[in-house]
C-alpha cells in the first residue's frame, strides 16, 4: 500500500465519522477527527470547545462573525485586526497539513479535502445520507421529537455550508471538490466502506 490521505467530509448524521473509522481500521492506518480540534487549540492558544464550535455559530453569518472575534476567547490572545476565527481555521490547517505528511492516515471533516485539495496523495470522499435517515439519527441519538430534530438538522446543515464557504469561497459538498461521492442510505455503513475501498483498489493506493 503506498502513502495516501483519505478526507472524509460528511453531512450530518450520515454516519461519516462511522465509516471513517471503520474504513481507517481495515486499512491500519489512524484516524483523525475530534483529535484535530485538540491539536488546533493547543497550537493556537483558543479553546477546543471554540473550536468545536465555529460551524455551529456559522448558521448565521451575522451571529458568525459575531462570536468570530469574541467567543470565548483567552485573555492573553493579541489583538490582531484578524477575525479569531481565521486564527483557529489556520490552525486546524497547520495540523491537518502536518498529519498528512507523517504518513498514511484518514481524516475526517474540517475541511480537509480542500486543505489537501492539491495534495496527490489525498483522495477525497463525500458520505450522504438521505434527509429521513438523518433525521432518525438525530432523534435517537440526542433523545428529540421530530420538530426539534429537525431544527437541529437544518442548522446544522446551513453552518457546515456557511462554514465552508466562508473558510473556502467553495459550495460545501460539490462533487467537483471530492473523487467520490456516496449515498450512505443506499450502501449502509459496511458498504460505504468497502466501496471506498474498492475506490482506492482501482486508483492504486492498496
Amino acid at each position: 500500500m503506498k502513502k495516501m490521505v483519505v478526507a472524509v467530509s460528511r453531512s450530518y448524521g450520515s454516519g461519516g465519522e462511522l465509516i471513517g473509522e471503520k474504513l481507517a481500521a481495515g486499512l491500519g492506518i489512524p484516524v483523525y477527527d475530534k483529535a484535530i480540534i485538540e491539536m488546533a487549540a493547543e497550537k493556537s492558544g483558543l479553546s477546543s470547545d471554540y473550536i468545536d464550535k465555529l460551524e455551529e455559530h456559522a448558521s448565521s453569518s451575522f451571529l458568525f462573525n459575531l462570536v468570530s472575534t469574541s467567543y470565548n476567547a483567552p485573555a492573553m490572545l493579541p489583538q490582531y485586526d484578524v477575525p479569531i476565527s481565521y486564527t483557529a481555521f489556520s490552525a486546524q490547517v497547520s495540523v491537518i497539513r502536518e498529519l498528512a505528511e507523517r504518513g498514511s492516515c484518514v481524516i475526517v471533516g474540517r475541511c480537509s479535502e480542500y486543505i489537501l485539495r492539491d495534495d496527490p496523495e489525498c483522495v477525497k470522499v463525500f458520505i450522504y445520507a438521505d434527509r429521513e435517515q438523518r433525521l432518525q439519527y438525530v432523534m435517537k441519538m440526542f433523545k428529540l421529537d421530530r420538530k426539534t430534530a429537525d431544527a437541529k438538522l437544518t442548522r446544522i446543515d446551513k453552518g457546515r455550508s456557511n462554514y465552508y464557504k466562508n473558510f473556502t469561497g467553495e459550495n460545501w459538498g460539490s462533487v467537483y471538490n471530492h473523487d467520490l461521492s456516496i449515498n450512505a442510505t443506499r450502501t449502509g455503513i459496511s458498504g460505504a466502506v468497502e466501496v471506498i475501498k474498492s475506490f482506492l483498489h482501482e486508483t492504486q493506493y492498496i
